[in-house]
């Protein structure tokens, strides 16, 4: 009986979310007030104050749903850099997985578009703000580590600091995701990404598929 009712709770809570990603994406999430999300879920109000504190935890819910994969790929990258491997390889391919599964999963490409054009942060949304700064620096962080790494590795001496890299690398990701998204179909997200990012990689003087032999120390962060 325990296992039912909690497993009852939990298609609640998944209900929940996912009226919540419908509603803002079509009303946006000021629109939208917690009775709605309710309603189209078939709930009542009291049902999502058992689940989540406020209309900000429950976004941040929504959002945990489809980025903690993303963020963990990327972590891993990062990660690379202590156990003495080259960090390149997983850092490009988190960026691509980032960019196909944007193009290819739908709750995906429906949330990315909620937190890019549909969310505004008044003091109601602050911890979503707070929320998207944290992920953002913990996703710098572990770039700037792994291009520290990859440019030793590679013996190569990065033109600018890894911090920077890192931010180039972001701005990138991110211009490219919220551009495709207000139009979806005017380009190919994942070509035009893969091309973008490699483009960028060897303009900071990566050799792509050349095997790494650590030589000259990174450029200071």
């Amino acid at each position: 009986m325990a296992r039912r009712t909690k497993a009852d709770a939990e298609a609640t809570r998944n209900a929940l979310l996912d009226a919540a990603e419908q509603l803002f994406q079509a009303r946006g999430v000021s629109g939208t007030s917690l009775q709605d999300i309710a309603n189209a879920a078939g709930t009542t109000r009291g049902a999502i104050y058992w689940h989540f504190k406020d209309k900000a935890d429950l976004f941040n819910a929504m959002m945990e749903r489809v980025t903690l994969p993303l963020e963990e790929t990327l972590a891993c990258a990062g990660n690379l850099s202590a156990a003495n491997e080259d960090p390149l390889p997983a850092l490009r391919q988190s960026m691509f997985q980032a960019l196909a599964k944007t193009a290819l999963d739908e709750q995906t490409r429906r949330v990315f578009e909620i937190a890019t054009h549909q969310v505004e942060y008044n003091d109601e949304m602050n911890p979503v703000r707070e929320r998207h700064l944290r992920v953002r620096n913990d996703c710098l962080e572990h770039a700037a580590r792994a291009f520290r790494a990859a440019a030793t590795h590679h013996g190569i001496t990065l033109p600018v600091s890894a911090s920077t890299a890192a931010h180039g690398l972001q701005a990138i990701v991110n211009g490219l995701i919220q551009n495709w998204l207000l139009d979806h179909g005017g380009f190919d997200l994942r070509r035009v990404g893969r091309q973008t990012i490699d483009a960028y990689l060897v303009g900071l003087g990566f050799k792509l598929g050349a095997r790494a032999s650590p030589r000259r120390s990174v450029h200071p962060a």
